[in-house]
């Protein structure tokens, strides 16, 4: 068996002042070493996030906020950058949980809850992956800036 991963449930609760029920969501598996940083992008593409140039954030359950890169200072309750914590620092057990959100501004929020600490990643994954990905999925995603249709508007 390879070092155990992180089977990490992800379900996208609201997003541009919008609560989605059902909640659509993916399963991503992730190394302990993978950092808050290489989950959220993890996340962004599996739920078909094309422009990714937004800041995120992490709310910890112990009441931590932790931003996207070098965006920590004005004041914003920040006190870390994703890029600089992993994973198993966290030190996660199953049924843990923490919130994400993607573009400040539209507030996608994640409810992401560590459901096994044990995961195989070559049983689940058919490899080790040399990031966290997605394993299973459900629901309807929506557009990340609310389109309806392939056409551009002007």
């Amino acid at each position: 068996m390879s070092e155990p991963w992180l089977k990490i449930k992800v379900s996208l609760l609201s997003g541009r002042a919008e609560t989605l029920d059902p909640a659509p969501g993916r399963v991503l598996l992730a190394s302990p070493g993978h950092t808050l940083a290489d989950l959220a992008e993890a996340i962004d593409l599996a739920l078909a996030r094309w422009d990714r140039s937004h800041l995120h954030m992490f709310r910890l359950a112990d009441g931590r906020a932790l931003m996207s890169g070098d965006d920590l200072e004005g004041g914003n309750g920040s006190e870390g950058s994703t890029d600089a914590i992993s994973l198993g620092s966290l030190k996660l057990e199953p049924g843990d949980q923490l919130q994400y959100v993607f573009d400040l501004g539209d507030d996608w929020t994640h409810e992401c809850e560590l459901v096994d600490a044990t995961a195989d990643p070559r049983e689940e994954y058919g490899a080790v992956p040399d990031r966290p990905v997605p394993i299973e999925g459900w629901g309807w995603i929506p557009d990340q800036y609310g389109r309806e249709s392939e056409l551009l508007e002007d």
